[in-house]
């Protein structure tokens, strides 16, 4: 991972993505989190680590930090990702809404 002024948590999510951690990367979320990705919502704690758990099994998903731009309210890291899925690796900007120190919101585009 180049080096990065990453905010802890966006930090942390990106540890626990490194190492598959279903519950490390849940855990960068609120109670009340919200999480966008292809097409789908998931939304609250259990379903962010019950979603993430499935896509790691399945597509084995590794992510390099690229580049990350904030402003009072949002932050944006731009991440080459690779893995065993069609179209690997994609760049892709995960968007993030941070609260009390946790993500409140993830919307994954491309």
């Amino acid at each position: 991972m180049k080096t990065m002024n990453l905010p802890e948590v966006v930090a942390d999510l990106v540890e626990a993505q490194a190492s598959f951690d279903s519950v490390a990367f849940a855990n960068c979320f609120s109670e009340t989190a919200v999480v966008f990705d292809e097409g789908k919502t998931h939304k609250g704690k259990a379903e962010i680590q019950q979603w993430i758990d499935q896509a790691n099994k399945r597509f084995k998903t590794v992510m390099d930090p690229i580049e990350f731009t904030q402003t009072d309210t949002t932050c944006v890291l731009l991440a080459e990702i690779s893995g065993t899925f069609e179209g690997s690796p994609l760049v892709l900007n995960y968007n993030f809404v941070l609260r009390d120190g946790l993500i409140q919101s993830l919307k994954i585009t491309g």
